[in-house]
């Protein structure tokens, strides 16, 4: 059994987290900004630094901890209000970053799992599934700083000793998604009809329990060491079918309107939110094989199964 410090505990995927990794046999302390909303049995570690600042001066004399687990961050805004949002990104997504690198390894971790995104790559596949070795093309803020953060990570690592995982996730929904998969269930709920019906692309999506499963395995793997992972539950869907299954599940009419993605485009560019709709049109595949042929590791649900769940939360709560 090990002893894993995760990040951002109390958020979206870091509850499922510190489920997976009880559910393993280990033990967890969530490192949060403000207190509650850890599921039970994660211990609670409240640090209000900006950024991570002065992280090593308020680690916990007890705390012993195997690896860290890192989720927080700032993440990608829609519509970002910051006068200069990549110097914001940079400053969390980065800076922030490597102070826990070295907190974590000044106090002895041998291991830390950076969650990034694929958004570190690029927004579109260009036809071919991605996969880890594709050369990079972020292409918002967001994407960019999370780039730089795994790139700083891997040099720090070289130079420390610190062991470096480095796992990144599409599009990640479950129960509790928020942001735009949230907005999408909604007006499917509510039987709003949608110009959905004729996008073809398909996109690569993780349900949250099995993003959580592949970070246990990055964490306790020896295996994992050096290694940077796509993970993904492998059924990718066209937005159609995404937005049909959606429906099935939350038992609502299917509303779909069969418009040519050339007129969606249009409409982007004529609205000023051309970046919006290329990523609801838009194909974005990731290849996986990298993670299940060096860890042996498999999506313990499908995507139907991830779906119906999210689907059941949705019903129960809105």
């Amino acid at each position: 059994m090990s002893h894993v410090l995760i990040t951002g505990a109390n958020g979206f995927v870091g509850r499922a987290l510190c489920v997976a990794f009880s559910r393993a046999g280990h033990s967890t302390t969530g490192l949060i900004r403000q207190p509650g909303g850890c599921v039970a049995g994660t211990q609670e570690w409240v640090h209000t630094g900006m950024n991570f600042a002065g992280l090593p001066e308020a680690w916990p004399a007890a705390l012993q901890v195997d690896c860290v687990v890192h989720l927080a961050a700032r993440v990608h805004f829609m519509q970002d209000v910051a006068s200069d949002p990549l110097a914001e990104f940079r400053a969390t997504n980065v800076d922030g970053t490597l102070r826990v690198a070295k907190a974590a390894h000044a106090k002895g971790v041998r291991r830390m799992v950076f969650v990034s995104s694929v958004k570190a790559m690029a927004e579109a596949d260009e036809g071919h599934p991605l996969r880890e070795d594709a050369p990079p093309l972020p292409q918002d803020p967001y994407g960019q700083s999370k780039y730089e953060a795994e790139r700083a990570l891997i040099q720090y690592g070289k130079e420390s000793g610190l062991e470096v995982v480095i796992v990144r996730p599409p599009l990640v929904y479950g129960p509790g998604v928020r942001a735009n998969f949230l907005r999408l269930m909604t007006a499917i709920s509510q039987g709003l009809p949608l110009p959905l019906g004729a996008i073809r692309a398909k996109r690569s999506l993780v349900y949250v329990e099995n993003l959580a499963d592949a970070l246990v395995h990055c964490a306790t793997d020896r295996r994992a060491e050096g290694q940077c992972f796509l993970v993904a539950d492998g059924d990718d869907l066209t937005v159609a079918e995404l937005a049909h299954s959606l429906a099935r599940h939350l038992q609502a009419p299917a509303r779909f309107l069969p418009v040519p993605s050339g007129w969606l485009r249009l409409a982007g560019r004529l609205t000023g939110r051309s970046a919006q709709v290329d990523r609801l049109i838009g194909s974005l595949q990731v290849d996986t094989d990298h993670i299940r042929t060096v860890l042996d590791w498999r999506p313990p649900f499908s995507t139907d199964q991830g779906l119906a769940a999210t689907a059941r939360w949705y019903r129960a709560t809105h």
